[in-house]
């Protein structure tokens, strides 16, 4: 479990792809944290530490991660968003995030409000029927409220702390973007689809 709070911008070192998946070495001072075995959020995946080195880390993304994000995509150099789990005893300063990525969504566009950056996000209608004005969704693991619905997307105001800390200050129209939705709309939408069936 997270909380969509980034605690450090990684770089993917490399990145190694077979017929079952992909490898990913990642280089973050946070790999002085983990012990193999221990869970990391990369770019709102959540992800197992195969491999833990002084400053770095090795974690596989099977198939299905590789489908359903944008992990499959990343190239050596590219920045990533890093979380380590919430601790039972920590602040929970975002919302419950799991790092199960529901989808991927297109950021359709950019613009800038005062000192606030808004970032326009089209995706799948299996997705926004769970998307509401003013709650929370995660975005490649950053833990936003939406400011706006729009037809086929939603948008995200992102502070200046946002975009500094995270990859998010360098989205650009185009760019694929991880998606969860927040687990309790999903929760009650399954509950509700079992009671239209009855």
């Amino acid at each position: 479990m997270f909380t969509g709070l980034i605690a450090d911008l990684g770089l993917l070192a490399a990145i190694e792809r077979d017929g079952d998946g992909a490898t990913l070495r990642v280089r973050t001072p946070l790999a002085d944290a983990l012990s193999i075995g221990d869970s990391i959020a990369v770019n709102g995946v959540c992800l197992t530490a195969t491999r833990v080195s002084d400053g770095e880390l090795e974690a596989q993304a099977i198939r299905e991660t590789l489908a359903r994000s944008t992990l499959g995509a990343l190239a050596p150099g590219d920045p990533l968003n890093l979380e380590l789990p919430l601790r039972a005893d920590g602040r929970l300063g975002g919302h419950f995030v799991q790092g199960h990525v529901d989808g991927v969504g297109t950021v359709a566009e950019v613009r800038v409000e005062g000192f606030s950056r808004v970032l326009g996000i089209e995706a799948d209608a299996d997705l926004l029927r769970f998307v509401v004005e003013k709650g929370s969704i995660t975005v490649d693991g950053v833990s936003l409220t939406v400011s706006a619905l729009r037809g086929g997307g939603f948008e995200v105001s992102l502070i200046p702390e946002t975009l500094e800390r995270t990859t998010l200050g360098r989205a650009a129209v185009g760019e694929p973007v991880n998606l969860e939705v927040d687990i309790l709309a999903k929760h009650v939408g399954k509950l509700l689809q079992k009671w239209e069936g009855v």
